[in-house]
């Protein structure tokens, strides 16, 4: 059983629940020990509308190395603004089976911030 096996049930459960529709996105999130990934996805086309990640070009040289969670709320800021460009207000939020806190809360907090609607 590897470990991640707990976290892609999870993923199934919450995917079966809910999708991105052109009028309201899923706005998906990854992360792994050193990188966070967002993208907005439209499910009913499987395009992916905006993305970013802390390995945006963006957002090189103002991201600290130890604080995650600032760089999380960073990554959040920073799709909201490409969403933003896309003319895109609403998302659908997808933690794709990962606990809701920590670096996943705060890249919610910063696409809300960043004024996005869930």
């Amino acid at each position: 059983m590897s470990r991640n096996d707990p976290r892609l049930n999870r993923k199934e459960r919450i995917r079966r629940k809910l999708s991105g529709t052109s009028e309201r996105p899923r706005l998906t999130v990854y992360k792994s020990l050193k990188h966070l990934v967002a993208q907005v996805v439209d499910d009913s086309t499987g395009r992916t509308l905006a993305h970013a990640s802390t390995l945006s070009k963006e957002l090189k040289g103002k991201l600290d190395e130890g604080d995650k969670k600032f760089a999380a709320k960073q990554v959040g800021l920073l799709v909201a603004e490409k969403c933003k460009a896309a003319k895109i207000d609403k998302v659908v939020f997808d933690r794709n089976g990962f606990p809701y806190h920590g670096r996943v809360a705060a890249i919610a907090d910063g696409a809300r911030e960043g004024g996005l609607q869930f």
